[in-house]
C-alpha cells in the first residue's frame, strides 16, 4: 500500500477530473479522469479508504490509496444528477440525494440500493443527523423533510419559504441546530428539540440574510472547534462569510475568489477552511486571520466541490 498522506484533500471540476492535493504544499499528486459526467459532490469515508464521487446519474467509489484510475464500485440506480452523498459514522452505509426526486441508502458491503424515499422534487442536499437514525433533505420546491430510518417514513416536513429552493443543509455535530440555506441568500436556523423517540421538532431560532446572491453551501463547524461555533456560507457573490452562531454576528468575510464559491469544508479543529470556486481554484483559509494561505491550481474549469479528511480514523466502536 502506498504511503498515504494523513490529510486527504480532493477537488472535482467541470473539466471532468478529480484531483488529490498535498494540503500543505499545494501539489497535485493524483488526477482521476471522470469522463462520463460532471462531479457534483465529493465525500471521503470515515476510515479514509475511499472517495465517493456523485455524478450523473451514478455514484462511484475510488480507492484513496491506489493509483488506479478505475472506481472500485459504482452505484447506479439514480436516474438524474446525484447532488448529495455521505456516510454513516462507522462507514457501513452511504446515503444520497438526486435531482430524480429520491433519497437513497446503499449498503457498502453489498451492491444495490437498500432503501428509497420519494421527495417528489429535485433533491439538492441531504444530511445525516448525528444520531445516525435520521436523514434531512432539502429540495428544489423548498421542502425540508426528515426521514426516520428506524420507522422508515417521513417524520417531519416544513417549508421555510414557498417555491424557494433549499440549496444546502447542515446540522450541528451535537444535533442541537439545523441550518438551511436558500437561493435568496437567506439562512433559516432551527433548534432541534428531542421528541419522545426522535428529533422531529424544529423550533425557529433565527433568520439570517447572509448574502445578496445565492448561498451554494452552508456548513456548521465541527466538534473540535468548541467552545466556538461558526456557520460558513459560500456564495455566488464570490465570498464566504463566517458567522458566530452565538447571535449570528459576522466574524469574517473571506475574499479572494474571483467567481462563485460552490463548496467549503472545515478542518477537523475548525481552524481552517477549504473552498472550491468557479475561478478554477480551491483555497485554504486561515480562519483566525481570514487570509487565504494556499491556492490549489490545476483544474482548468470551474471547481465545484471539495472534500477534506484531516482527522483521525474512527477507532473500533
Amino acid at each position: 500500500m502506498s504511503q498515504q498522506p494523513s490529510v486527504i484533500l480532493a477537488t472535482a471540476s467541470y473539466d471532468h477530473t478529480i484531483r488529490f492535493w498535498e494540503a500543505k504544499s499545494g501539489r497535485c499528486y493524483r488526477t482521476i479522469q471522470y469522463p462520463d459526467s460532471q462531479v457534483n459532490r465529493l465525500e471521503i469515508t470515515p476510515d479514509k479508504r475511499f472517495l465517493a464521487a456523485a455524478g450523473n446519474p451514478h455514484i462511484r467509489l475510488f480507492d484513496v490509496n491506489s493509483n488506479s484510475p478505475q472506481p472500485v464500485m459504482s452505484y447506479d440506480s439514480h436516474t438524474n444528477n446525484v447532488m448529495a452523498v455521505g456516510f454513516q459514522c462507522d462507514g457501513n452505509w452511504m446515503y444520497s440525494g438526486s435531482e430524480d426526486g429520491t433519497v437513497k441508502i446503499w449498503d457498502l458491503r453489498a451492491p444495490g440500493c437498500q432503501r428509497e424515499y420519494e421527495s417528489r422534487a429535485a433533491v439538492n442536499t441531504v444530511v445525516l443527523h448525528p444520531n445516525q437514525t435520521e436523514l434531512i433533505s432539502g429540495d428544489q420546491n423548498g421542502n425540508i423533510r426528515v426521514w426516520d430510518l428506524t420507522a422508515n417514513s417521513c417524520s417531519c416536513e416544513l417549508v421555510p419559504e414557498v417555491d424557494t429552493a433549499v440549496r444546502s443543509l447542515t446540522v450541528m455535530w451535537d444535533g442541537s441546530l439545523v441550518v438551511a440555506a436558500n437561493n435568496h441568500g437567506t439562512c433559516y436556523v432551527w433548534r432541534l428539540l428531542r421528541g419522545t423517540q426522535t428529533m422531529t421538532n424544529f423550533e425557529p431560532l433565527h433568520k439570517l440574510q447572509a448574502h445578496k446572491g445565492y448561498i451554494l453551501k452552508c456548513l456548521l463547524s465541527p466538534e473540535f472547534c468548541e467552545p466556538h461555533r461558526y456557520l460558513a456560507t459560500a456564495s455566488s457573490d464570490h465570498t464566504v462569510k463566517i458567522w458566530n452562531v452565538d447571535g449570528f454576528t459576522l466574524e469574517k468575510t473571506l475574499e479572494g475568489h474571483q467567481r462563485w464559491v460552490w463548496d467549503c469544508v472545515f478542518s477537523v479543529d475548525g481552524a481552517y477552511l477549504i473552498t472550491a470556486s468557479s475561478d478554477t481554484t480551491a483555497r485554504l483559509w486561515n480562519l483566525s486571520t481570514g487570509e487565504d494561505i494556499r491556492v490549489y491550481q490545476g483544474h482548468h474549469k470551474a471547481t465545484i466541490c471539495c472534500a477534506l479528511h484531516d482527522g483521525a480514523e474512527p477507532g473500533p466502536s
